[in-house]
Parts: structure tokens; C-alpha cells; sequence
């Protein structure tokens, strides 16, 4: 058994990893009474995101940094602040008069969809994305030659949804937007290192404060201070309806200052072994290879990929997902290429006692023949992704 969350709400066992749509990840005891105990006061805000940028600077190596709602605000935030600069009049025309310099290069193998597009992201300031190249070949002259008089910044992608080769690698394409003046953010969303994307060139770092870092639902921004202070200016525009309220803010610098004492080998052991008691079960299955492989962005952290031979197992990748996803205590997989016939499993956010769960249930399921002869396939599910239950809420069927 699991436990159960509040409000008669379902279980739910996590090997999908740092996902948005299950909650993101699990906080710790002492990020959940730091953000507590900021409930019960009043404090001045600006004061309260100058202790966030004093632990962002200490951590990441920024000038300065502040918190807003998610990594997704940080994105519009930073890019707003590139187009107005320290400029309240601008800030407020947002998005109605971006400014002289209105374009953000971006290649086009990182104009991924996250959980809704990037463009939306930048055209939400009123900014224009400037895609530059072909989605599986970015040159360097076609990014030299994009970096014209309209460009105010230049978006660098870091997710496993963008296209991972012939692209222009970051320390590069910094140089050349900064042989232009024009300064590199960087999202990072859902990445480990803290320090090495500031160090490879990039102006602003944005990331998730609730994925791997482990904080309550937040965004952090860090980098250049001048930048910094434009993209914290667009709370009195655009930002205002991207604030993140004091709680969180609180819980975000608990999760920062656990991240520098947290015994990040003693977490990779722990996966390991998950991984290594997954593969064991899995083992002389018909049907079945599993792997573990890397992480695509390189952060340090395997994932069991079980690459499905439908033919020899009787169902597919699609369909096994979906069964596990429809327990009575669901197991949500890594499932956004399972057109290419695996899922994946993530042990980064495992609770006591789950790896064993989810190791008997694909045992349990893998080797009942009844059942996987009467799995559909359940491909568009998966490719339309959170889509469909937004579709879905709110309806009778849906509930």
C-alpha cells in the first residue's frame, strides 16, 4: 500500500520524474515549515526577494536572482526585461508596444512544447520569436545572421523535448549573440546544475524551484544584475499576474540552502538500486529489454528504458502504459516517446517501498498473457499529453 494525500484525493506513484502535472516533486520536512511558518507574518516582499537573491547568488554563482510563480513566468519575465530594461514606462506597454528591439532568436530544434509552447512564452510580452535555422541543423552563420538590430536576446533551450543534435552547443552560442551585444537566457528548467550554465556565457539562468531543487511551486531567475533587476521589474506590467506570494518564497530558499547539504550521492545510490531491482524483474521476460540509460541533458540521474517487441509480447508500449497508469493505485511512466516503442522509469521521486510496488506490478502485468492480448494501443493518449485532461475537467465523464 501507499500513503494517501489530502482531501480524498487519489495515490499516485511517480516514475514519470520532475513532472508539472503530478505535483512536480516531493518536499522535504524542512521546506514544508519554512513556507509554513512564513503564513503568519507580514514582511516586506522586496525585502524577502533580497534574501532569495542573496541564497541564488550563493548557490548559482549569479550577481543576483529573484523568485516568481514557475520557470515558465521566469522565461516571460526575462525575456520582457531584455526588451524594456530598467524602464517602468516600457515595462507597462507591455505587450501592447514591445520596444524597437522586439525579436528573441531561438533555434528552431528548441522550439519544444513543454506543457504549452515556448513561443507563447516570449509572444506573451509581445516579443517575436525568431526562429533560426532548420529544426535538426542550426550553423553558426545562421546565427550570426540573425543577430540583427531588432534582437534583444537570444533563448537557449535545456529540456529533453528539444532536438539534442546539430544544434549550436551553449558556450557557442553565446559567443556569437555576444558578439553582437545581444545577451543569452537560458532555460533550464528541470536541470541539476545550478552553476554551469552561467559559466558556459548564459545572461539569465532560469529554473524550477519545485523540480529537482525539491521547493514549493516557484521559479528562480539568476544572472547579470542589471538583467536581474529589468526582469524584476515586470511585476508592476505583465509579471503581476506571475507573482509568487511569500510562502513560497520561503520554501524555495529552504529547499536552496537543503540543496547545499543534501547527500546528492546518497540519492543516486538509492536510485541505482531501484534501477537495478527493476531490471531484475524485467529479466527473461519475451518481449522485454531493459536498459538504463543516461539522462538526455546530462543531469545526473539513469532511467530504465523498456523497449517493448509487441509482436513477441502481445501489446505495446502504449498499451502497458496506459494499464499501469489505470491501477487502482496508478504508476505513472516516462512516456512522451512511447511511439517509439519503450517507456522509461524515473526513480528520482520514489517513495519508501514504491520501487518494490512498481517492480511486482510490471511483473504482475507483463507476464499475463489474457490481459496483454486485450490491450489497445493507446498512442494518441500519449502524444496528446496533458491536453486531453484539460479537455476532459470539469465534465461528468471527467471527474
Amino acid at each position: 500500500m501507499t500513503d494517501t494525500p489530502p482531501l480524498g484525493l487519489s495515490p499516485v506513484i511517480n516514475v514519470s520524474g520532475t513532472m508539472t502535472g503530478l505535483g512536480a516533486s516531493i518536499t522535504s520536512s524542512p521546506v514544508r515549515d519554512a513556507t509554513a511558518a512564513m503564513m503568519g507574518h507580514f514582511v516586506n516582499m522586496h525585502e524577502l526577494q533580497t534574501r532569495a537573491s542573496e541564497a541564488i547568488e550563493r548557490l548559482t554563482g549569479a550577481q543576483a536572482g529573484f523568485m516568481t510563480a514557475s520557470a515558465s513566468a521566469g522565461i516571460s519575465l526575462s525575456v520582457a526585461g531584455c526588451m524594456t530594461g530598467i524602464d517602468p514606462g516600457r515595462a507597462e506597454a507591455l505587450p501592447r508596444n514591445p520596444g524597437p528591439k522586439p525579436r528573441i532568436a531561438v533555434q528552431l530544434g528548441h522550439l519544444c512544447h513543454y506543457g504549452a509552447p515556448l513561443s507563447q512564452s516570449v509572444e506573451i510580452t509581445g516579443g517575436e520569436v525568431l526562429p533560426v535555422g532548420q529544426s535538426t541543423l542550426c550553423t553558426d552563420h545562421a546565427l550570426h545572421a540573425a543577430m540583427g538590430p531588432e534582437v534583444s536576446a537570444a533563448l537557449f533551450v535545456v529540456s529533453h523535448h528539444v532536438v539534442h543534435y546539430g544544434q549550436v552547443p551553449l558556450d557557442r552560442f553565446a559567443e556569437i549573440a555576444h558578439e553582437a551585444d545581444v545577451p543569452v537566457i537560458v532555460d533550464a528548467a528541470s536541470e541539476y546544475d545550478l552553476r554551469g550554465f552561467l559559466a558556459a556565457g548564459a545572461d539569465l539562468v532560469i529554473y524550477s524551484g519545485h523540480k529537482f531543487l525539491g521547493g514549493p511551486t516557484s521559479g528562480i531567475v539568476a544572472g547579470r544584475r542589471d538583467l536581474v533587476r529589468a526582469a524584476y521589474l515586470q511585476n508592476i506590467g505583465i509579471g503581476r499576474g506571475m507573482k509568487i506570494g511569500k510562502e513560497s518564497i520561503a520554501g524555495a530558499i529552504a529547499a536552496l540552502e537543503a540543496w547545499e547539504t543534501r547527500d546528492h550521492e546518497g540519492v543516486r545510490e538509492r536510485e541505482r538500486a531501484a534501477l537495478a531491482l527493476w531490471t531484475e524483474a524485467l529479466a527473461g521476460i519475451d518481449g522485454v529489454k531493459a536498459t538504463p540509460v543516461p539522462d538526455p541533458t546530462g543531469n545526473p540521474l539513469d532511467r530504465l528504458q523498456v523497449m517493448i517487441d509487441a509482436l513477441r509480447l502481445g501489446a505495446d508500449a502504449s498499451g502497458i502504459a496506459s494499464a499501469l497508469a489505470n491501477r487502482p493505485t496508478p504508476i505513472i511512466v516516462r512516456n512522451h516517446e512511447v511511439e517509439l516503442g519503450y517507456f522509461q522509469l524515473d526513480p528520482c521521486n520514489l517513495k519508501p517501498g514504491q520501487a518494490e510496488i512498481v517492480a511486482n506490478a510490471l511483473l504482475e502485468l507483463l507476464t499475463d498473457h489474457d490481459a496483454l492480448g486485450q490491450m489497445p494501443e493507446d498512442l494518441a493518449s500519449a502524444r496528446n499529453g496533458g491536453t486531453d485532461g484539460y479537455l476532459s475537467w470539469g465534465n461528468e465523464e471527467g471527474k
